[in-house]
């Protein structure tokens, strides 16, 4: 039997850095990989006429600052997201063009939008990043599903189905399964929205050049044969002087300590004795993973870029399985792409569609984006099933439903005796992010020293500096998008009462009409 001071489960982003960070003090790591690669929800593809593509998780922004230092200490360069010209919005098969907000030719739906956008970050400025359950408004708020709070707050049919894609593009579910807390949550603890969906300056401001799976590559090159692929644990035995662990493969391994870092509800893969808590094991039967396709068009030449567009496209078509693209060519200007993600309902119902049909109908609606059929002629095409994946089970990340985070959020990262939790479910910063697996990766690691009396209880978690390649400035906006009212807010200002709102403005008001 192989044994060791710490091994950790899961060599994707998190259980790496925690690996790295352990042996670079001085202990004896061990890594076990269920996959016959490391990277977890990272992969990088490779094939002929696209050179190489993320088709895992892939960007980096200002404030994940433990992701690109780590980065920058394995070599690996970043470089920015292409962002001249016009965004794309297309719904009702009609294009039109705007930046940075869509607007409307009817200015309830405007107001409306911009009162919304302003709420998820009032909300969450209520809403503590490490305890969300302390939230004052904790329990009423996570009674209710986002889909509520559209209905709620929302007064025009177009801000409620534009909320509702916000929640699907953003957390890979729809809006009617997803607990409010937890939604305003995730967007406040990324720092608030402009931060979270931004290009520029925003959480998809860069990528890695040759692919963000490297970032894993090389932290298995320094640890060495201390990482095991082809190596899922499958139970888990706990006594007091350590843990033995028992692979598929039938082999065992022993520890003073573990580290889990996989997904949360795969844990359920794996028999631990004595057994988990009760309320951990509540906690993972009730938090799915997300549902998406990533999916990759790639062309001769950008001819978007040539039309003055930026290939951002938010598209609102029941017939389209892609929500939202960006532009995807390398840095060098090779490999013409277009990205797109097709999330939720619509990941479980066009992946059941043969590829053929997938791809025809994403060219199609990005035909009808740009205004030209050279979208209907890719030179290549890649995507990733992420539902397909055994050892992930979905991506993004996991989804908390009504009532979960109150009743069990907290044991996330409550450590089980001489086992603790990394994954980037567990971190209080850019969760569900490679940023948050660095995070919760490093803070599993630093607890275990800890434990083993290497360090005090106040470095177990630590502030990051700056990265000063890449440093957060604050965001512009206009008069109109501060103070807008909202539509309510505007009819009581005309002193009107709701029968007479409604009277006079129920063409525009969702609550009155189906516009």
């Amino acid at each position: 039997m192989t044994t060791c001071d710490v091994i950790v489960v899961g060599a994707g982003i998190s259980g790496l850095s925690a690996a790295k960070l352990l042996h670079e003090k001085g202990l004896d790591v061990l890594v076990l990989e269920a996959r016959d690669r490391v990277g977890g929800r990272t992969c990088t593809a490779y094939g002929e006429g696209f050179g190489y593509c993320d088709v895992g998780g892939s960007y980096v922004g200002p404030t994940q600052n433990r992701l690109l230092r780590l980065s920058k200490e394995l070599g690996i360069e970043t470089y920015k997201m292409y962002d001249k010209g016009q965004y794309t919005f297309l719904t009702g098969g009609r294009p039109t063009q705007y930046k940075p907000l869509p607007t409307s030719w009817n200015p309830f739906k405007t107001m409306d939008l911009l009162h919304m956008l302003r709420l998820i970050d009032e909300y969450g400025s209520k809403i503590p990043a490490d305890a969300p359950w302390d939230c004052p408004h904790a329990a009423e708020w996570d009674s209710m599903t986002m889909k509520e709070f559209w209905e709620k707050h929302c007064w025009t049919k177009a801000a409620h189905t534009f909320g509702d894609l916000i929640v699907e593009s953003f957390v890979t579910a729809k809006s009617h399964q997803v607990s409010m807390l937890w939604f305003l949550w995730y967007i406040k603890q990324c720092g608030g929205f402009d931060r979270c969906c931004s290009t520029v300056n925003g959480g998809q401001e860069r990528k890695f050049l040759g692919g963000s799976q490297q970032i894993s590559l090389r932290m298995q090159e320094l640890l060495g044969d201390r990482v095991k692929l082809n190596s899922p644990v499958v139970r888990v035995e706990q006594g007091q002087d350590g843990v033995t662990l028992y692979t598929g493969t039938q082999d065992s391994f022993q520890a003073r300590y573990v580290v889990f870092s996989i997904p949360v509800p795969l844990q359920l893969k794996v028999t631990f004795d004595p057994p988990l808590p009760t309320p951990r094991y509540q906690l993972i039967q009730r938090v799915p993973m997300g549902s998406v396709l990533k999916i990759m068009v790639y062309y001769e030449r950008p001819f978007w870029r040539e039309k003055g567009y930026s290939g951002l496209i938010i598209i609102e078509e029941e017939d389209a399985p892609v929500c939202f693209t960006y532009d995807d060519t390398k840095p060098d200007g090779s490999y013409p792409c277009i990205i797109g993600f097709c999330p939720a309902d619509k990941a479980i119902h066009f992946s059941q569609l043969p590829e053929e049909e997938r791809k025809m109908l994403i060219c199609k609606s990005y035909a009808k984006a740009f205004g030209t059929e050279e979208a209907l002629k890719p030179t290549a095409y890649v995507e990733k099933n992420w539902m397909q994946e055994e050892y992930s089970g979905g991506c993004y990340t996991t989804y908390f439903p009504p009532g979960v985070l109150t009743n069990f959020g907290k044991v996330l990262r409550e450590p089980f005796g001489r086992i603790y939790f990394a994954g980037t479910e567990t971190a209080t910063q850019w969760s569900g992010y490679m940023e948050g697996a660095v995070q919760a990766g490093e803070r599993a690691a630093r607890e275990t020293l800890h434990a083993m009396g290497r360090i005090p209880a106040d470095q177990i978690w630590q502030e990051e500096p700056e990265s000063k390649e890449c440093p957060a400035l604050p965001f512009e906006s206009t008069f109109w998008q501060r103070n807008s009212p909202s539509v309510g807010g505007f009819l009581k200002l005309l002193g009107l009462t709701p029968v007479l709102a409604a009277a006079g403005v129920g063409a525009f008001v969702f609550k009155k009409s189906n516009l």
